[in-house]
């Protein structure tokens, strides 16, 4: 098979999952096996291209014309690569995860669920591989519509809220601010290709570079800039592996791998240091970072101070990609890796600390390190990674954000990355210590935990008090497991990611 079937192939996998799965959907061992395949398959098909790839090869394949002279194109790039890897990687494993989550807490509508699963995938795999401006959007809203039921997977009021302000921020930005910017390049370029160097040139000059930055990324919601960020935390009532799969695997690394790839393909890295009304694009970035770390401060329940954790550190792969250093752009290309495994590791752990104990509140979890090891040895070793410590993969992408902004000599940069080091280290260690070295609360009263936000859940009478309670089930522990190894591997092993981020600023 040509590496340009199977770039179509990565594509169709999971569709052809989706329908698998909901033939399968009464019978739930097979339907979850169909699951499990398709992720096993997927990643395979996508792990093969990565030869060609770090070899200098550009896959390119279009299916078909969409308008006369605007072509359905898709091209495997090295960013593209790195987001396509580890979404296909972690779906492997979210599968697992979901497979003991879903039936511990007896969720409803779970073919549903893995259907819209799936279906993500392909949209996801198809924004990778976007060889033009009009590609990456029709699977960008794609992947909003096939979230949607994800987020309303409860079906009560507030998931129905929740989904509505997820729904409308996001369809908003993209076609009132999105679709308008491709236009506009294609208007004035008669292009929307994606090309080393970007493809405006002088093209586009003075003050309407900013004023088409500014349209590109507030029309990429999904990478939570603020003030368009609220969908993000709204979207936390969905079950714990939505949750992952919108803050690791595809919804928030599609914005801030758009953006990205905005940045250095359609504008030009040289081109915006150039210009000074792209210089807010750094000072926007590092104000979400550092007001979503004030906020997740004063956040008790563990989800929502883990969304405004996702809201700042996605402002990271924007800062970095804003100094404009091919330094940083190698970082923000890491952390979006980076960001993957340590972040979905924290949610699984929130999950299983829920599955197991139905805790939701960070003030509850005295002494649960003792009860589950593993559960929150891997929440310390995502933490770590969030804060940026070695030896986990945080420390890697942050090294060369912190390079490339002394390179610039971008004295804000380098003073917000430190200050929101601190902040994170202030909201996420005094978990671990909590968890570890203080003695066990009292378990919290049913009408209480009935009251809790986390997935828009009331307290099942099956969970009982949960006083003596051990770990979550095992495909959730080998779940979290396994994303927290990821996280260490890529610290000791970063050479192919690094590779691929080298060759994306044309670096050897």
């Amino acid at each position: 098979m040509s590496p340009a079937d199977q770039v179509l192939l990565a594509i169709a996998l999971p569709l052809i999952g989706a329908v698998g799965i909901a033939i399968t959907g009464r019978m739930p061992n097979l339907r979850e096996t169909v699951t499990l395949v398709t992720a096993v398959l997927l990643a395979a098909t996508v792990w093969s291209l990565l030869p060609t790839v770090l070899a200098g090869g550009r896959p390119t394949v279009s299916p078909f014309e969409i308008l006369p002279g605007v072509d359905l194109i898709f091209t495997v790039e090295p960013l593209g690569m790195v987001f396509a890897a580890v979404a296909s990687l972690l779906w492997i494993v979210n599968s697992i995860y979901s497979i003991g989550y879903m039936r511990g807490n007896k969720e409803a509508h779970q073919t549903r669920f893995y259907v819209c699963f799936a279906i993500a995938l392909a949209s996801t795999m198809g924004i990778a591989f976007a060889g033009n401006l009009i590609t990456l959007f029709i699977f960008y809203e794609a992947l909003t519509l096939c979230t949607y039921p994800l987020v309303t997977h409860k079906g009560n009021d507030e998931a129905r809220l929740a989904g509505r302000t997820y729904l409308g921020i996001l369809l908003t930005t993209s076609i009132g601010l999105q679709l308008l910017a491709i236009l506009w390049t294609w208007s004035v370029t008669g292009r929307m290709d994606f090309s080393a160097g970007g493809i405006l040139g002088d093209q586009v000059q003075g003050w309407e570079v900013g004023v088409l930055l500014a349209l590109y990324i507030f029309g990429i919601g999904k990478a939570a800039l603020m003030p368009i960020h609220r969908w993000l935390p709204a979207a936390m009532v969905a079950p714990t592996p939505v949750s992952a799969l919108l803050h690791a695997v595809a919804v928030v690394k599609a914005g801030v791998f758009s953006v990205v790839k905005v940045v250095v393909y359609v504008f030009g890295i040289d081109t915006l240091a150039a210009e000074p009304s792209a210089t807010w694009l750094a000072y926007a970035a590092g104000f979400t970072i550092i007001v979503a770390s004030i906020i997740a401060l004063r956040q008790d329940n563990l989800k929502r101070r883990l969304a405004y954790s996702t809201i700042s550190q996605l402002s990271y792969v924007i800062l970095a990609a804003a100094i404009l250093s091919p330094l940083s752009v190698i970082g923000a290309a890491l952390h979006i890796a980076a960001h993957a495994f340590g972040k979905i590791t924290l949610f699984f752990a929130a999950g299983s600390i829920y599955t197991a104990a139905h805790k939701t509140e960070i003030s509850q979890l005295d002494g649960i390190g003792r009860k589950m090891p593993w559960t929150m040895g891997a929440f310390t070793v995502g933490a770590l990674s969030m804060i940026g410590l070695p030896p986990t993969a945080g420390f890697v992408s942050k090294s060369y954000m912190l390079q490339g902004a002394f390179e610039r000599e971008h004295v804000v940069a380098i003073l917000v990355i430190i200050a929101s080091t601190l902040l994170n280290a202030a909201y996420f260690l005094p978990i671990v210590y909590q968890a570890f070295f203080r003695g066990h609360a009292a378990p919290a009263a049913d009408a209480t935990d009935a009251a809790l936000p986390i997935a828009g859940a009331t307290h099942d009478a099956d969970h009982g008090g949960h006083a003596d309670h051990g770990e979550a089930p095992l495909p959730i522990v080998l779940a979290l497991v396994t994303t927290a190894g990821l996280t260490i591997l890529l610290f000791l092993f970063p050479g192919p990611a690094l590779d691929l981020a080298r060759q994306l600023v044309g670096r050897p």
